[in-house]
């Protein structure tokens, strides 16, 4: 592993610690691109207008209408975390503002698929509704919009993944990734679409006088749902997206969050009142997906619904029984995958460029996770398919793809699709995670096929594990106290968490729990302790580490603990 140091512009570092903010924090911020402190303000008063993102005005006017006619509004989700509190807001927030019949359908992983099809669209039809509503989907739809207004329906589009080179034919279409669209922040995730949509509803239905005792409903209780969509998608942390997640954090270590969440919170072993993105990401995220891979989503979405707090608690705990369930699954996954990937190389040679395996016993829900886990270690993009459980479907293969910076995942989908069209049945998704179905015969011609754009796109530099950090750690920061203020503060994607790099000796090691390292590392001439998770090799004596800074809590003490991240070769 190289480990790259980060710099830190001088100026935008000063200009900081002379806004009030503490040295490390200052040094941290200006090494992410933070020039001012005003970029800091998290304050609702500084998200971007509504206004500025396309088709909310329209999207507001046509929901609008709806409720003036009392029209029934159905959203139609996705099955992921995204699309889950995405939901939640839609629903929550439609009644807040008055609309009287609203529902929502969330499609079936294995039966259905992704997205708006045309089956879909029936089965919304059916329920009464007059108005569908897609979050976290439909810009892939074009048979699935075409067939919901073939029935009657007018269709709202939501959604923020990249279009194809069709456009559905929705009446509105409101998506930061538009090509005609100019928002500045195209990192917002489907939560934040919607959430965004409702703020316009909100203001048109004030001009409309909706409101007549002056008093509008509050939309800011909706912000923990989009905190933690918005996290858990792993979109870019942009100073938009960062606002809005502070606002949520906010709230939730005030306690003000659904009766879902802080039930997640419990039965995760998690508390609330230190929330950070950290529990977005690895507590919370992961228990409302697994419904999503394993099970229904509507598990999630009603859990993230309900105001009861007992039925919150009773939905929590079957979303932990499922997502223990899920890591079971995951790990015998994640050794055959291993076992599949080095295979396809040896101990004296690189791995491909971009690698995708298959076998028959891999479950189609837990695919994303293992190709992550295996793109991690292997630091290439990474395919892992599994044979279609719907029925009369087994012929196909469902895939799931990671990738590494500096490799478009779906951008290379569409020029495998272009130079072999009989290949990819569909796609979809992002630059770093994307989803594709394929036959199984093809599946020899779409791994060679991927390979060879990664040849094309990836140089050496490129496909050696690289990892960013902080430098070293000054001694008078080595406090719980500093750690906490690091783990306060909003970090995700593209707006790294923090991780130090130096020198340090390795003073004491052992094995905990079999694949953990226990480590005592001499720090600037005092001891601390650290762990390294994952990691059973031992270390050298000395040894270049990259580390977070994190507080070891036990038996009521608190103390310093460097969680080990990485080692330079």
């Amino acid at each position: 592993m190289r480990l790259i140091e980060r710099d830190v512009p001088p100026r935008a570092r000063w200009a900081l610690e002379q806004g009030g903010l503490h040295p490390l924090l200052a040094q941290l911020y200006a090494a992410r691109g933070v020039i001012q402190p005003s970029e800091l303000d998290d304050a609702l008063t500084h998200l971007l207008p509504p206004a500025a993102l396309r088709g909310t005005g329209e999207a507001a006017r046509l929901l609008a209408d709806a409720m003036a006619a009392d029209k029934s509004i159905c959203i139609v989700a996705d099955y992921d975390c995204d699309g889950a509190t995405a939901c939640a807001v839609a629903v929550r927030g439609l009644r807040l503002l008055g609309a009287r019949k609203v529902s929502y359908l969330v499609p079936d992983r294995v039966v259905d698929g992704y997205g708006l099809t045309a089956s879909i669209a029936e089965r919304v039809r059916a329920t009464g509704a007059d108005v569908l509503v897609t979050v976290d989907n439909g810009i892939a739809s074009v048979d699935g919009v075409r067939q919901a207004q073939a029935l009657g329906l007018q269709v709202l589009v939501t959604d923020h993944h990249l279009p194809g080179a069709e456009l559905p034919g929705a009446d509105v279409i409101v998506n930061p990734s538009h090509p005609e669209c100019t928002f500045p922040s195209k990192a917002l995730a489907g939560v934040g679409v919607m959430f965004y949509v409702l703020l316009a509803l909100r203001a048109e239905l004030r001009t409309r006088g909706a409101f007549a005792n002056g008093e509008q409903p509050r939309l800011d209780p909706l912000l923990p749902l989009v905190a933690l969509g918005t996290v858990a998608d792993v979109v870019r942390l942009d100073a938009n997206n960062r606002r809005m997640v502070a606002q949520g954090l906010r709230r939730i270590r005030a306690g003000s969050m659904p009766a879902g969440m802080r039930a997640l919170f419990q039965v995760a072993g998690r508390p609330w009142q230190t929330a950070s993105t950290f529990d977005f990401g690895f507590a919370l995220g992961p228990r409302i997906n697994a419904a999503g891979r394993l099970s229904d989503m509507t598990l999630g979405i009603e859990c993230l619904l309900t105001d009861d707090a007992l039925r919150a608690m009773e939905l929590a705990q079957r979303l932990e029984a499922i997502n223990r369930e899920r890591r079971d699954i995951e790990d015998g996954m994640r050794a055959q995958a291993f076992t599949l990937a080095e295979s396809l190389h040896d101990a004296l040679h690189e791995p491909p460029a971009a690698l995708s395996v298959f076998d028959d016993s891999f479950h189609e829900g837990v695919v994303g996770i293992v190709a992550s886990r295996l793109k991690d270690r292997l630091h290439r993009p990474t395919f892992v398919f599994a044979a279609s459980a719907a029925p009369g479907m087994e012929h196909l293969l469902k895939g799931s793809g990671r990738s590494i910076a500096g490799f478009h995942l779906r951008d290379a989908l569409d020029l495998v699709a272009k130079r072999h069209p009989e290949v990819l049945q569909k796609f979809g998704g992002h630059a770093m995670a994307a989803g594709c179905t394929i036959a199984r015969e093809h599946l020899d011609v779409f791994k060679q096929a991927l390979a060879t754009v990664a040849e094309e796109w990836l140089d050496a530099a490129t496909l050696q594990r690289t990892l960013e950090t902080d430098g070293a750690l000054p001694a008078q920061f080595r406090r719980t106290d500093v750690a906490a203020s690091l783990q306060q503060a909003v970090w995700g994607q593209g707006f790294a968490a923090p991780v130090f790099s130096e020198e340090l000796d390795v003073v004491q090691q052992r094995l905990v729990g079999e694949r953990h390292l226990k480590l005592q590392l001499r720090h600037q001439g005092e001891t601390v302790d650290g762990i390294w998770f994952g990691r059973s090799e031992p270390l050298p004596a000395r040894a270049h580490l990259a580390y977070r800074l994190d507080i070891n809590s036990w038996q009521g003490r608190e103390s310093v603990q460097f969680v080990v991240e990485g080692m330079a070769d």
